[in-house]
């Protein structure tokens, strides 16, 4: 079975994020975490294409699981890899607009997202996604990779609060972490999501 998901490569030199994010957790983050999550998926569907050739659905239920895992995983990080960048400062435009009206300034959004992902019980992720029904911006915490999701809901910023994600540098003061991402959060790519995600509409019921 040929591999339907494969690792993306970094947009940037993992160093270019650097005070803020070193660069070899960069490297490891990316060529090991990011890499076990795309391996994962492929394997769970693999599987899943086994035992549908055997007729046998009896691990159906673990290896759904695993798929849904692996594959948010991978979506999750290759969201966060662009969402960065070495040139970092506020939104504009008609994001910003959005925000005001949600979330009442960048600052209260800011704040929002932060404590979500400062917060987090266990592992998982902050995020800002696009909400179809209401056609709004909304913040989630995100379990895991996929526990706690809004259905339909379309990533736009994500901040990952798993511990790999900044243990190496920051240790236990995972708080010094979320408040330095926002230094090197890349603006363009969050307003270019948010312009794509507008045009999904779905119905209510």
């Amino acid at each position: 079975m040929t591999d339907v998901y494969t690792l993306p490569d970094l947009p940037y030199d993992p160093g270019a994020l650097e005070p803020h994010i070193s660069g070899r957790i960069m490297e490891l983050h990316h060529g090991k975490h990011h890499a076990a999550y795309v391996k994962g998926a492929n394997a769970a569907l693999e599987k899943l294409a086994d035992i549908r050739e055997k007729g046998d659905f009896s691990i159906i239920s673990m290896l759904e699981k695993n798929l849904a895992f692996n594959v948010s995983g991978h979506v999750l990080h290759s969201v966060f890899w662009t969402n960065l960048s070495p040139d970092g400062g506020e939104p504009t435009g008609e994001l910003e607009t959005a925000l005001d009206e949600t979330f009442g300034g960048f600052p209260a959004f800011k704040a929002h997202m932060t404590e979500a992902a400062a917060t987090m019980q266990g592992s998982g992720w902050a995020l800002a996604s696009w909400e179809p029904v209401a056609g709004r911006v909304m913040v989630q915490q995100v379990h895991d990779h996929q526990g706690n999701h809004g259905q339909g809901t379309v990533p736009l910023l994500a901040i990952d609060a798993w511990e790999h994600a900044y243990y190496l540098q920051y240790a236990n003061e995972k708080a010094k972490f979320f408040d330095a991402i926002w230094n090197v959060v890349n603006w363009d790519d969050v307003a270019r999501r948010y312009e794509a995600a507008r045009a999904t509409k779905l119905p209510a019921a």
